[in-house]
């Protein structure tokens, strides 16, 4: 990946920057690459269409290509109902419009129709497609479906110059349009909610289908407690377990059944005896996850009422099935969908204006936080090469191809369930955890999944009460295998959570590390958790005590830690904001002339605000780490006023709460107020803790499943490693660690190396991943600004891609 830096605005050259303002203001480019940017798409045409099953944020990737591609000038035309509106054309091909995309980011589905086309599979339907292209001056084609939407279009480009000569035979197009039609750009977007595609780390679709499906089960959940039930879940999936994995790991599922890994010959055996000892343990329930594809090792499909009547048959329990079915692929769009459909949809435009006749057609992915584009056919014959090795029954081969996301989560799965923990501890060691910070959604499933997976290591695990306070008031207890039962879905922090840093009582947790022979400490949390491990790595110079090693685990729904992309707890708060603006611009729907005001948590750090905006569709998003002045306010209201006039009639703009500690929200909802006089009414809404409540959504439970277990790997290491003289002593830099996602791998970082990456005073890191998604928003909320195109992705390959893969 080619990364420009954001060069800085001219008026400030020579001047000396604030150390703690480390963000240019503006995101300058030079004359001709604005000029580029604006006038890419000059002249040119692009065709947007869905096809195949739908999946929730394809109107998020239809709504950003319609909008970045009138924004670089070119016009932008809707194909309704696929591939057979291609081919019929007439009124199935109509130019869109900036307002005509407005309204379309919340809602499920396709706006603009889906089917299944058996003509476009012929040649003849194919030439009648070339055909109302060409009339219509197209010659960019934007593909958003699954893989054989995707290779349908792939043969549509290959066969292009012949369709052409055909046409131009038959009379039907002159030699001029068939010259300004001589080549077609082709550009996909993956949109299936099965997350079969092999070369993207997520589809789009994929987390919504998710959340529907978490949604069910922990409804479920409840009812099979009552009752002593076992409940077997069917999930989506003909060829992919990716559903029924996730799920499986985001709900402590008993047993999961996935078409790429076929249970082993006695898995009868297996499972009811998995179900017994759950239930010995205490457990008053067990859940089941099957994908639709399950199969044995002898290709034989197994279905939901096998497994129930085997259950009911062997062990005699109360068993039910639920069949999910379509509900997967309904409802609104996850934050996630939202933003990933608004990146690929400007990936994508890019993509297609800036392709030449050799250009490959390719594929926009998600690599880590990163969008990729990679060649199309290449991916496509990947995703069949996962089928084929299925069909020949080389499962392995299977698994390694889905990549080693794919991969990690099924050994994380495993570890979880189907390994028992051992009876003896003897040469174990203590590994204790805790929370430190505000509450954080999946806070819970990380202690959960560290607590299992030290114990299957044979270690002892103790849990600490309240953060750094309770480690020093001695607030400690041992935790066995059942008392994280059932955490997976809770929200807040079941241990108890404090802001209190350990300085102040280094003596009373010196002496309590003794005292419980703590010989490694997993600390999950937000910026305390990793301010106070920074005053651990200082304490060791005065006690020995406190040369155990060390992780942080970012947990906080600011984002706000350094050395990680993402923290536990993040995406919860941000779907927590957009259901709830959602909810307000459909109260503004029958008023009219309305505009929201909102103020989001995050303290200075302006990553809610931002996604946020973009998931939501804001006008603005105020935020520290983007200075702003009374200019720029009376700007976005004669914005908005300006918006006023078309059909959209309504505003939102979003404030982080500590973005401007003079303009704050009341002051900007006065402001507006006043301005907006007689052209539009204004109301405010300070969403507060509900930011930091509610069930974690399936994104942070799995996150934080992997993490726990990851940090967890990290620290027997790190133990075994520091043991000598029949004592743990570690005191180098990489025995206190970050555990971060950092854009494609979850990696370790000494806390100490990380220290000239902070700015402490505004407790945020210094460089920010999601700064370069704020010209997305502007331009999607119809700003005229700059555009760098320096900053897109360039065509990789999928060998390079797969290895090296994000391993979450």
């Amino acid at each position: 990946m080619k990364t420009a830096l954001p060069r800085e605005d001219p008026a400030l050259a020579g001047k000396p920057r604030n150390p703690n303002r480390p963000f240019p203001t503006k995101w300058i480019m030079t004359h001709e690459e604005h000029h580029a940017a604006k006038t890419l798409g000059i002249g040119k045409a692009i065709a947007v269409l869905t096809s195949g099953g739908d999946a929730q944020g394809m109107n998020a990737a239809v709504r950003a290509v319609v909008r970045v591609g009138i924004f670089t000038g070119a016009r932008v035309f809707f194909v309704h109902e696929g591939y057979q509106g291609l081919v019929d054309g007439g009124d199935h091909i109509r130019e869109a419009t900036w307002e005509s995309v407005s309204m379309m980011l919340q809602l499920g589905g396709t706006v603009i129709g889906s089917a299944r086309c058996k003509d476009f599979r012929e040649r003849e339907g194919r030439l009648r497609a070339a055909y109302n292209l060409v009339k219509r001056g197209i010659t960019n084609l934007c593909v958003i479906g699954g893989d054989g939407s995707l290779t349908g279009a792939d043969t549509f480009r290959s066969e292009w110059s012949d369709l052409l000569s055909d046409l131009q035979k038959a009379g039907k197009i002159t030699d001029e349009e068939a010259t300004k039609s001589s080549y077609l750009n082709i550009v996909g977007l993956v949109g299936s909610i099965d997350n079969d595609f092999c070369g993207t780390d997520m589809t789009i679709g994929t987390d919504s289908a998710l959340h529907r499906i978490i949604e069910i089960v922990d409804a479920i959940t409840t009812t099979a407690q009552s009752h002593q039930r076992t409940f077997v879940l069917e999930v989506m999936g003909r060829h992919c377990g990716y559903l029924a994995l996730v799920t499986s790991l985001s709900c402590g599922a008993d047993w999961v059944f996935i078409p790429e890994c076929p249970p082993d010959d006695d898995w009868e055996e297996h499972l009811c005896r998995r179900l017994s000892e759950t239930r010995t343990r205490g457990s008053r329930l067990n859940i089941i996850i099957v994908a639709e594809g399950a199969i044995d090792k002898n290709g034989k499909p197994i279905t939901s009422e096998d497994i129930k009547n085997l259950v009911v048959k062997r062990l005699g329990y109360d068993t039910r099935v639920t069949v999910l079915g379509h509900v997967q692929r309904g409802g609104t769009p996850s934050a996630f969908d939202r933003i990933l459909g608004s990146r690929m949809g400007v990936e994508a435009v890019m993509a297609l204006l800036e392709g030449t006749p050799d250009t490959p057609a390719c594929v926009v992915s998600l690599s880590g936080n990163q969008a990729v584009r990679l060649p199309l056919m290449e991916c496509v014959q990947v995703t069949k090469d996962v089928t084929k090795a299925m069909d020949d029954k080389k499962f392995d081969e299977a698994m390694k191809l889905r990549g080693r996301s794919f991969m990690n989560n099924w050994e994380v799965y495993k570890l979880l369930a189907h390994v028992r923990p051992p009876v003896s501890k003897s040469g174990s060691h203590t590994v204790a955890v805790m929370n430190v910070g505000a509450p954080a959604a999946g806070m819970n499933a990380a202690v959960r999944s560290t607590v299992r997976i030290a114990l299957i290591q044979g270690n002892r695990v103790l849990v600490v009460h309240d953060g750094f306070e309770g480690l020093a008031k001695g607030q400690i207890e041992e935790a066995g295998w059942s008392y994280v039962g059932g955490w997976t879905g809770q929200g807040g922090s079941k241990l108890g959570t404090k802001r209190t840093l350990p300085k102040k009582s280094f003596e009373q947790i010196s002496a309590n590390i003794t005292k419980f022979n703590i010989q490694g400490l997993v600390i999950i949390g937000g910026f305390e958790a990793y301010t106070g491990g920074l005053e651990l790595m200082e304490g060791r110079k005065q006690f020995d005590e406190l040369c155990i090693p060390f992780v942080v685990i970012p947990a906080t729904v600011s984002n706000n830690v350094p050395g990680s992309d993402f923290s536990i707890g993040a995406d919860t708060a941000l779907n927590t904001i957009c259901t709830t603006c959602d909810r307000i611009k459909q109260s503004a729907a029958g008023t009219k002339r309305r505009v929201f005001i909102i103020e989001t948590m995050g303290g200075y750090c302006g990553y809610l605000a931002t996604m946020a905006g973009l998931a939501a569709g804001a006008d603005a998003a105020y935020i520290f780490e983007e200075p702003f002045t009374i200019r720029d306010l009376q700007a976005n209201v004669e914005h908005l006023v300006q918006k006023m006039k078309t059909t959209v009639k309504r505003g939102l703009v979003l404030r982080n709460e500590k973005c401007n500690e003079n303009y704050t929200t009341d002051f900007i909802f006065n402001l507006y107020s006043e301005e907006g006089k007689g052209i539009f009414d204004s109301r405010k809404n300070v969403l507060g803790h509900m930011q930091q409540g509610g069930s974690p959504t399936p994104f942070d439970r799995n996150f934080a499943t992997k993490m726990g277990a990851k940090a967890m790997n990290w620290m027997s290491g790190k133990i075994k490693e520091s043991y000598r003289n029949g004592r743990i002593f570690a005191n180098t830099p990489d025995s206190g660690c970050v555990l971060g996602m950092r854009k494609r791998a979850l990696v370790f970082q000494p806390v100490t190396e990380l220290k000239d990456q902070t700015d402490f005073e505004h407790r945020i890191p210094k460089e920010q991943w999601w700064l370069k998604l704020r010209p997305i928003l502007k331009i999607l909320a119809k700003y005229e600004i700059d555009l760098d195109t320096s900053d897109h992705a360039h065509l990789e390959h999928i060998s390079r891609k797969r290895s090296g893969e994000a391993g979450v």
